[in-house]
């Protein structure tokens, strides 16, 4: 600080005042925008806050460094060091009956005149003053001051190590004779207290970095280096220094002083100014030479290092408090967090707040946590049932699991119901799937296997093995129309109005179950459109006049039921004229179709055909029953080609559980992320190839994945298993199995290369049957298995028959439950002291007990085994 450039110095006991210093002092008091403080003439700092200036202090000329007295009295007392070497003591707005009108205007002269470079008060001792000068012949650089001698230096200090007399001049107001007098023949250039210990003090000198210990002047200890400048204290860690040359800083350890323990990025223009953040562990700050930017470097994740050779990681970034003027200095506010002030050089001020980088963490059970400073943000999804279709799809996925979605085998529409059931495609997908497996176990009846492959192969390959297609011209029913209309058939379009829905399993062609499954859910408008289509216009009256009159009907339905009645096929009718105009006014979507379909002309039912907001599965047996193979194929290709470049889960019923249903399926899930839905659907039927696609094991993987994060290890194991049912490909081959301690083989696999002996694994004690054989040694090597820590039998006895264990027996309960007594059979050790025994017997010893039941053993096997403390989510 020269005159020129201003520095800026906050209170150290007022959170709200701090000075500006260049060729004079003021002092300023910072406050809210609009307070009573904030009177005309102040400055803006920023938006919301304000400075007043309190006073001015030109009395001191020739500043080069000031130091704020660190007690709260006397008050606003600052020592000014100036360009002679002289330290002053002056104030800013002191009461005129506080102890400052005794210090002020005390000056402290050196020896000779030089530069004074530094000040630092002790923050123990605060009569002590510590100064650093520049070099002169052999004099000494580093001077500490008591501001409070006058007279005659105590008996306990040794006379060799200081020169205490103060000359009477002006009053007894300067003093000549530093308490302490250090680094002879050399000059400082930075200086701090160490908070460890009040004689502690850190001097960068002209080539070293010395600690000097003031109860023995006459040892220092030093360590070579060019970053001399900026020597400051870490106020959280205080071990860590911070120092710099030119532009590169320097981080030390003092425990190992030996070399820096971090050399921060070289900046290209020389630093100016170095600071810690006071509310912030290990935040330090850098400022270059004419530059408008301040960088930040984070290192509270290290605060101490590890090993010799290893280098703290920390995060950097910048911040640009002033986006035009370059910024002279810039202090830390003392309390608020990350707040400070920066200065320019025609002293144009800036109150500015560092904004933490915002930390995310997102749990498994979709909670968002997020970090900002030192608040701890939470935020979780709402939970009421009318945001249900805007919640998260990871949500959805995970209730639907505890609802055991998709592992309904028997019943597969159920799944839908099982997925909440208000997702339409959802309803589609599983009634398509459930009517393929439906139609499967019919052909494998009949002993058809050549289609039951077909079946999973979808519609549009249906249709394309489709020959022998018959027309035939077929009347209204119920209607006095003599009009008839062209109609195709084929054992391929029954078969794909089957897995339409339209009709059921049989020879024969019978839409009235659905229609009355259709009436059952309320869907009037739907089942009336169905029985048009089918050309029973007396059955769609019927319907539409039957939903009128439900509860909570539509008495619109009748209204519609009596324009149906009057149709006729004469194309210049009035009738024909305004159904075409007035059906596109209609708010149903089955309703429009129905008179676009009695409107359209023969072959022609564009009407019906691209109407999006009727089910795909109506669509499609709609054009089975009116289309020409040619225009039918067309149609199917088309809808398909939609279908996956939507992601429509409606079009698994064209595409089947093909590649082209992978495809449609990997819309879906970039859509949507539900991984689940799709793991299920494309373990149901596909072929082999389709289930080892990259991408369908990649969605089975990642959905087993989100099972283990939210802890649903059953539900997990519910799938693998239901997996490998499904898929025999993907039955995981055995991972753990218990071998002999002499020849190394596996006891499971031995026994089940012996064919003579004709026994599995069971008898090893997995049944738990006490009329199975034991075998109590290795089937390879012949010798003998471990002995149960508590019964002292063999492994491979069962538990049920191992004398001497009835209590143990008894407490465990291996009679009640079948399954829960095969485990008691199974091995079970500590992998610590490798000391075990039966399973049942383990768990009863280790309910009482946490140490192993082995004599002269001391582990705390049960305390080892940290998983076992987890507890899954989800129960079965």
């Amino acid at each position: 600080m020269s005159g020129s450039k201003p520095d800026i110095i906050w209170s150290p006991h007022h959170v709200d005042q701090y000075v500006i210093c260049d060729s004079e002092l003021s002092l300023y008091r910072i406050g809210p925008v609009g307070s009573a403080e904030a009177k005309a003439g102040t400055l803006p700092l920023s938006e919301e806050t304000a400075a007043t200036l309190l006073a001015i202090n030109s009395d001191t000329p020739y500043m080069k460094c000031v130091a704020w007295y660190p007690k709260h009295e006397p008050e606003c007392l600052l020592a000014v060091g100036q360009a002679n070497g002289r330290v002053v003591l002056t104030s800013l707005g002191q009461s005129p009956n506080s102890r400052c009108r005794e210090l002020m205007g005390k000056e402290f002269v050196p020896k000779h005149a030089r530069q004074c470079n530094t000040l630092a008060w002790n923050p123990f001792d605060s009569n002590w003053l510590a100064a650093g000068l520049d070099k002169h012949r052999a004099d000494f650089s580093v001077l500490i001051w008591d501001i409070s001698s006058k007279f005659s230096p105590e008996v306990s200090v040794p006379m060799e190590k200081i020169r205490l007399s103060a000359i009477e001049s002006d009053s007894g107001l300067v003093v000549t004779k530093p308490l302490y007098e250090l680094g002879q023949n050399d000059a400082c250039l930075s200086l701090c207290w160490l908070p460890r210990d009040q004689k502690l003090l850190l001097a960068g000198m002209h080539r070293n970095l010395a600690i000097f210990d003031l109860r023995n002047t006459s040892q220092k200890t030093f360590v070579n280096t060019k970053a001399i400048q900026g020597v400051t204290v870490d106020p959280h860690f205080p071990e860590r220094v911070a120092s710099f040359f030119e532009g590169q800083v320097a981080i030390w350890d003092l425990r190992k002083f030996e070399k820096p323990v971090l050399t921060l990025t070289e900046q290209p223009k020389p630093l100016t100014k170095v600071a810690w953040c006071p509310t912030r562990t290990g935040l330090l700050a850098t400022l270059t030479r004419d530059s408008n930017i301040i960088r930040l470097y984070d290192m509270q994740h290290t605060p101490t290092p590890i090993g010799d050779e290893t280098e703290p990681t920390i995060i950097e970034r910048s911040v640009q408090p002033c986006r035009e003027s370059v910024i002279s200095s810039f202090a830390w506010h003392p309390s608020a967090q990350n707040r400070m002030v920066v200065v320019s050089p025609n002293r144009v001020m800036t109150d500015f707040t560092v904004f933490e980088r915002i930390s995310l963490a997102w749990s498994s059970s979709t909670s968002l946590m997020w970090a900002c400073g030192r608040h701890l943000y939470e935020c979780t999804e709402d939970g009421e049932e009318g945001l249900a279709a805007d919640r998260d799809i990871a949500t959805k996925m995970r209730q639907r699991a505890q609802n055991r979605y998709g592992h309904d085998t028997v019943q597969v529409w159920r799944n839908h119901q099982l997925a909440g059931g208000d997702d339409p495609q959802l309803k589609s997908l599983w009634y398509t799937l459930h009517f393929m497996k439906q139609y499967t176990e019919d052909l494998e009846q009949k002993q058809q296997g050549s289609k039951q492959t077909l079946i999973y192969s979808g519609i549009k390959n249906i249709v394309k093995s489709s020959s022998g297609t018959t027309e035939s011209r077929r009347c209204w029913t119920g209607s006095d129309s003599p009009a008839d209309v062209a109609c195709y058939h084929s054992e391929e379009r029954s078969l794909a109005l089957q897995l339409c829905g339209w009709i059921s399993r049989g020879p024969e062609i019978d839409i009235e179950p659905f229609l009355k499954s259709l009436e059952q859910e309320g869907e009037w408008e739907r089942a009336a459109a169905v029985a048009l289509f089918n050309l029973d216009i007396r059955r769609a009256i019927q319907i539409l006049n039957k939903g009128a009159s439900a509860d909570k009907g539509d008495v619109n339905l009748n209204v519609v039921a009596m324009a149906l009645s009057g149709y006729t096929d004469e194309k210049n009718s009035l009738w024909r004229e305004m159904c075409s105009s007035l059906r596109l006014q209609l708010k149903k979507p089955y309703l429009g179709v129905m008179f676009a379909f009695l409107t359209s002309e023969p072959g022609a039912y564009d009407g019906v055909l691209y109407e999006s907001s009727v089910a795909v599965r109506d669509r499609v047996a709609f054009a089975c029953i009116f289309l020409k193979d040619s225009q039918l194929i067309r149609y199917i290709d088309k809808m398909t080609n939609e279908m996956k470049d939507v992601g429509n889960l409606e079009g698994i019923l064209l595409t089947g559980l093909t590649k082209d249903g992978v495809d449609l399926m990997e819309s879906y899930v970039d859509r949507t992320g539900d991984v689940q839905t799709a793991s299920f659907c494309m373990l149901k039927g596909s072929p082999g190839d389709v289930v080892k696609d990259p991408r369908v094991q990649g969605w089975i993987e990642n959905y087993r994945n989100l099972l283990d994060a939210w802890r649903f290890w059953h539900k997990r194991a519910e799938f693998d298993i239901l997996r490998s049912k499904l898929d025999p490909s993907s039955k995981p081959l055995a991972q753990v199995f218990v071998s002999c301690n002499f020849c190394g083989k596996s006891i499971s696999y031995s026994c089940s290369a012996m064919p003579h002996q004709g026994r599995g694994f069971s008898q090893y004690g997995v049944s738990g049957s006490p009329t199975k054989s034991k075998v109590t040694s290795c089937p390879g090597c012949r010798k003998p298995l471990p002995r149960c820590a508590l019964c002292l039998m063999n492994m491979g006895t069962p538990v049920s028959s191992s004398p001497g264990t009835g209590k143990l027996d008894e407490k465990v309960d291996l009679t009640r439950d079948k399954k829960f007594a095969q485990f008691n059979n199974w091995f079970t050790w500590c992998h610590n002291c490798r000391h075990g025994g039966h399973a049942g017997h383990m768990l009863s010893w280790f309910r009482d007990h946490s140490e192993c039941p082995v004599s002269a053993c001391t582990c705390k096997c049960v305390q080892l085994d940290t998983t076992g403390n987890l507890v899954p989510s989800d129960s079965c």
